[in-house]
């Protein structure tokens, strides 16, 4: 987080984005004081329906995160490239909300009929916005620090690239490499991690969690809680066994 790299803006973006999203919820709950549900959203859509019930109040949300969360980087100073990067993505966090709202509705009418259908606003599941997220990190852009004028901005390293929407992740610094041991910049890397040998494609296959050191496979004893039973009232009592498993592990 100390380097202005692609992960520290994900984090940054998704760190913004939670805030806006419990703050809303809150709201929505009745939990807090000062906010409810957004009364703005009313009258009759496009497509024929009625806006009412407790749509998320996520412009409540949004103001509260960019006041709690922006503010730290602005009193650094918005003529230095990290707190430029940082409410740039803090704001691309929060746009990944605003973007993804979705609606939900009921019917009303004898007998379950839809003859009135009234709609309501709820912000998208919060895996759906570090999916969204995920996908503006694999595709964030490099940028520099650059005068125009007698302000500050963030313009792309490659001046071939497009400059960044506010919806685009951005960052100052090339990664480092996380697959090697690096004490100084807190990366333990992959040796002795870990991994499924029997599968290539998912999250856990070797493949992936070693990052290219390649892995070792090895026999070990694990022992095992078996043959529970249940005794009343109120206890499993299990047994323990051994049993030898293949252990997959990366190499160093």
């Amino acid at each position: 987080m100390s380097q202005g790299t692609r992960e520290a803006a994900f984090v940054h973006a998704l760190s913004s984005a939670a805030v806006a999203v419990a703050v809303t919820r809150g709201c929505s709950r009745g939990e807090l004081e000062r906010c409810g549900c957004d009364r703005k959203v009313r009258g009759v859509s496009p497509e024929g329906f009625q806006w009412s019930g407790c749509s998320d109040n996520l412009s409540y949300g949004v103001a509260f995160s960019q006041a709690f969360v922006d503010e730290t980087e602005r009193a650094k100073g918005l003529s230095a490239g990290r707190p430029l990067m940082n409410i740039h993505n803090n704001e691309a966090g929060r746009k990944a909300i605003l973007h993804n709202m979705q609606v939900e509705c009921k019917c009303h009418g004898v007998s379950g009929s839809c003859e009135i259908r009234t709609c309501w606003k709820v912000m998208p599941p919060f895996r759906r916005v570090g999916s969204v997220l995920k996908e503006r990190f694999d595709g964030a852009t490099e940028v520099r620090v650059t005068r125009i004028g007698s302000r500050t901005a963030l313009l792309p390293r490659d001046p071939q690239v497009k400059p960044p929407a506010a919806r685009d992740l951005v960052y100052l610094a090339a990664s480092p490499n996380f697959c090697l041991l690096d004490p100084d910049n807190g990366i333990p890397g992959t040796a002795g991690r870990r991994c499924n040998g029997t599968s290539r494609l998912a999250p856990d296959g070797c493949e992936l969690v070693c990052c290219g050191p390649g892995y070792r496979a090895g026999r070990a004893e694990v022992v095992q809680r078996c043959s529970c039973k249940f005794s009343w009232c109120c206890s499993v009592r299990c047994q323990q066994c051994k049993n030898t498993v293949m252990i997959h592990t990366c190499r160093k």
